[in-house]
């Protein structure tokens, strides 16, 4: 369905924005540009792999919470909310646009230290004072309401079943997609090689076929390949690939009730996935960066690690059976696993989308919505992004989240 990109297009030797990376982020973004009233560019997207098979978008677990520790990232997933709640409105009635629902079995934190109580007591008051409908919980209120879990070494608990949990993430992608085509957004499968940057400005980008394509503005929305494009143009970002594992497994006793997208202090995580089955996620206690096509499975951590820890946590989950499996990779920002947005201070028309750790799904409708606001004029207008700006990266000043999987 989704390769159906043009490998040799008649490309315009120029374009007002150009947007390298076509997945969820670069999507978002090409999409608000052609909603916005004020904005009459050409936009180009360029995708070096139309299939999209090794994008995280395509390898998402596809979850959104309002848990975050930051009130900007609570704002960020509240907007994502009603956007994904409300798609028909925002794509428009007449364009067929399905409605998606949010599975509301929420995110269920997991804490066994008074430390860690103390950080979700002072997220849960950030969370509250946005409007989120975050509960704190004793260990006797858990297993009230869950009575699967194993409480004992616990202390507090988290939880929040209001526009948190599951929803079609590919979806939402594929409208995003393609309504901005059908808008007018060029897409083109090639891949840029080269950057040429004049003093403070990005001045064309170079295609593998060897096309030149000059540009007014250029967005880095390449994903885990985020350095990589930051490199050609002479700057240099923290981001690397680093591998996640996700397991999909049907349990002999299944629980009598759904089971909340938990973290486990172990950082395992694991929620309902449908009716009848369940997922998990985690990686290696040893978390290197990998190559760009590394999505091999290791076995011995599900066996080791994985199924231990969720045996331990729900005891009915000791006979499971693992039915599918697969791993993907985060574009991991290191120096605080948040986004990068907006433009470079000194080579302004270079805007970042890079850095999402494992959130670019969730956050795609608001920092798509304000990436394309600045385009437009130069400012946040909606919601003020500029915490996540390239500044703070290049005084090496992490913004802080707490809350991060």
């Amino acid at each position: 369905m989704m390769n159906t990109l043009r490998t040799d297009p008649s490309l315009k030797s120029s374009y007002d924005v150009v947007i390298i990376g076509g997945a969820i982020l670069g999507s978002s973004t090409a999409w608000f540009l052609t909603e916005n009233p004020d904005f009459n560019g050409s936009v180009l997207v360029i995708e070096r792999d139309p299939s999209y098979a090794s994008a995280a978008t395509s390898l998402t677990n596809s979850c959104i919470r309002q848990q975050f520790s930051t009130e900007l990232n609570v704002r960020i997933s509240q907007f994502g909310a009603a956007f994904v709640q409300d798609l028909p409105r925002f794509m428009g009635e007449a364009s067929g646009a399905p409605k998606l629902k949010i599975n509301n079995f929420g995110y269920m934190y997991l804490a066994n230290t008074a430390a860690f109580a103390d950080v979700l007591r002072a997220s849960h008051a950030v969370q509250m004072a946005a409007g989120a409908g975050t509960v704190l919980m004793t260990p006797d209120q858990i297993k009230a309401a869950y009575p699967f879990y194993a409480v004992e070494d616990l202390v507090l608990g988290s939880i929040n079943t209001v526009d948190e949990g599951y929803f079609d993430g590919i979806t939402m992608f594929d409208w995003f997609r393609r309504q901005a085509r059908a808008r007018g957004v060029e897409y083109v499968a090639n891949e840029v090689v080269a950057i040429t940057r004049k003093g403070s400005r990005i001045d064309s980008v170079t295609l593998k076929s060897g096309q030149v394509i000059a540009c007014g503005q250029l967005v880095n929305a390449s994903g885990t390949r985020g350095a990589v494009t930051a490199r050609m143009a002479g700057i240099d970002i923290p981001i690397e690939p680093r591998k996640r594992f996700t397991w999909i497994f049907t349990a002999e006793r299944p629980l009598d009730r759904p089971l909340p997208l938990t973290i486990d202090p172990s950082g395992v995580h694991f929620r309902q996935d449908t009716a009848t089955t369940y997922m998990a996620g985690g990686h290696a206690a040893h978390d290197p960066a990998v190559a760009f096509d590394d999505f091999e499975m290791d076995h011995t951590i599900w066996q080791d690690h994985i199924w231990p820890t969720i045996a331990t946590r729900i005891p009915q989950f000791e006979a499971i059976r693992v039915i599918r499996e697969w791993a993907g990779q985060y574009d991991y920002n290191t120096l605080d696993q948040n986004a990068i947005a907006g433009p470079h201070p000194e080579v302004a028309n270079f805007l970042f989308l890079n850095g999402f750790s494992g959130h670019g799904l969730q956050q795609s409708p608001a920092m798509g919505r304000g990436t394309a606001e600045w385009l437009t004029y130069g400012e946040w207008r909606t919601l003020d992004l500029s915490p996540l700006g390239f500044e703070r990266i290049a005084a090496g000043r992490p913004y802080l989240e707490k809350a991060i999987i």
